[in-house]
């Protein structure tokens, strides 16, 4: 595997576990104190994925994520310790793919991590290959889903708002930008539309809509489609 991933704190105890749980799983880390030295190494480096922490001694992670941004669409993990919502949901519209609160185990990050790289391999890919999830399948040329083999009867709505989720598969998606990208603009605080939606998508893809294992709810932040 060998891909570089570059973290990004000024805890010293943290980057050395995360040094060590990346290696184990195959990856080359990289690591930075600050956020000047993270954008440098960014440069030179290359890497697939960012782990990035917000308090950072020279910068905030978000003005990190705002200039790392101008030039790279690498995904962005956070890792921090700010835990309230609206810090979760401004490095998610300003730029980041995902966020973890520490302490966090290194299991979940390795599978964020994951999820996060096979979007950008796969969820970027030509549309005209269409995409998969298990049994579950979208084909944007046709406008079909076909849910084990069977298709699935979506309104437009609903087969805008699966193709989003699955095109950013493993991505957290705020309420304020899935609104955005399907209703346009003007319809970011119409939450009560998208859980609507959402939870007609459920009874026709989940196997258990109570216990969701493909649209899975960011309490106060948004939705991830997990595929």
């Amino acid at each position: 595997m060998n891909e570089t991933i570059l973290v990004i704190d000024d805890d010293t105890a943290i980057r050395k576990l995360l040094e060590v749980a990346l290696s184990a799983a195959g990856y080359h880390p990289v690591c930075s104190a600050t956020g000047k030295e993270g954008l440098t190494r960014a440069a030179i480096d290359a890497p697939v994925l960012v782990l990035l922490d917000l308090g950072l001694p020279d910068m905030d992670g978000k003005e990190f994520l705002s200039r790392f941004r101008e030039w790279s669409q690498s995904p962005v993990i956070v890792l921090s310790a700010r835990s309230g919502e609206s810090e979760k949901i401004a490095a998610l519209e300003g730029g980041c793919d995902d966020y973890l609160t520490k302490p966090f185990g290194t299991g979940e990050l390795l599978a964020r991590i994951k999820a996060a790289l096979r979007r950008r391999s796969i969820g970027m890919s030509d549309a005209s290959s269409g995409l998969r999830s298990d049994n579950l399948s979208l084909d944007i040329a046709s406008h079909t889903v076909m849910l084990d083999n069977e298709e699935l009867k979506l309104t437009p709505k609903e087969f805008e708002l699966l193709k989003i989720l699955m095109q950013n598969s493993g991505k957290v998606l705020t309420h304020a930008w899935l609104l955005k990208e399907i209703w346009g603009a003007g319809y970011q605080n119409e939450t009560h539309y998208l859980r609507v939606f959402i939870n007609q998508l459920r009874q026709k893809i989940e196997i258990d809509t109570a216990r969701p294992k493909r649209i899975i709810t960011e309490t106060g932040i948004g939705y991830r489609f997990v595929g």
